[in-house]
């Protein structure tokens, strides 16, 4: 028998959305319970919202942020561990996500410690995911390469400083026959049927699979989300009149 979930209230100016936190990322859920049960949301601002994207919040400095404030890069001063539970959870329309810095200052996926996001997105057809497939399996290649690379850039160095092509060639011929030996280990990259199915009947942002700690999902109010991410926006993506929130737990 699954443990039951926790519930959250999000109360915003235009409307209200309850959403269930996973079990299975234990440090997400029990910080966000925490940071609800401090008060820490009340009077933030939805600081960043894309249509057919996303919608996210949680940046403290966004409470009262005049127009001109750039925002999104505050917290409470610290970050969550990374708990990416692919393809369990993945992004469909609905979910709640951990934001985070990008991955060249922040190559373990860490969390925000408190700025989320709500995912849109859009559907797909089967010819789009398919072509997806394709480039996600070419981006794992390169990041696969990338990390090999890494690993011996103090040897490829010393090659190029010896000018030593025939070395580097070696090298790199060494490098690509690792990487496809661990492609092949890992097996063709593919949406689950659970996937597919709901990014084409429900929609969402495939792009950001096993890249984001997904770590809830709205179980009523999703209509509300839907209005949000229509608003309009300034040029940094901050809608023009502001959306605040306040959170309460339900059960």
């Amino acid at each position: 028998m699954e443990e039951t979930r926790t519930k959250i209230a999000i109360e915003t100016s235009l409307g209200n959305v309850v959403i269930e936190l996973y079990n299975d990322t234990p440090l997400h859920r029990d910080n966000f319970i925490k940071l609800v049960k401090a008060g820490f949301y009340e009077n933030l601002l939805f600081h960043r919202v894309i249509k057919d994207f996303m919608i996210q919040g949680g940046d403290p400095d966004s409470e009262g942020a005049p127009v001109a404030k750039s925002l999104g890069s505050g917290g409470p001063g610290y970050t969550i561990p990374a708990e990416i539970r692919y393809p369990q959870h993945f992004h469909k329309r609905g979910v709640l996500s951990a934001a985070r810095q990008g991955d060249e200052v922040n190559p373990a996926k860490a969390s925000s410690g408190s700025q989320f996001y709500i995912v849109w997105g859009k559907t797909f057809r089967d010819g789009q995911l398919d072509l997806m497939e394709e480039q996600m399996e070419k981006s794992l290649e390169r990041k696969l390469f990338n990390e090999l690379a890494m690993k011996h850039r103090s040897e490829i160095i010393r090659l190029r400083k010896a000018k030593d092509q025939d070395g580097l060639m070696a090298l790199q011929d060494e490098l690509v026959r690792r990487t496809d030996e661990e492609m092949e280990r890992r097996g063709p990259v593919r949406f689950t049927v659970e996937q597919r199915e709901a990014y084409r009947t429900i929609g969402g942002t495939p792009h950001l699979d096993g890249e984001y700690t997904v770590f809830g999902e709205v179980t009523e109010g999703l209509e509300v989300v839907g209005r949000i991410q229509e608003v309009s926006t300034d040029r940094n993506d901050r809608p023009q009149t502001d959306i605040t929130m306040k959170m309460k737990i339900i059960e």
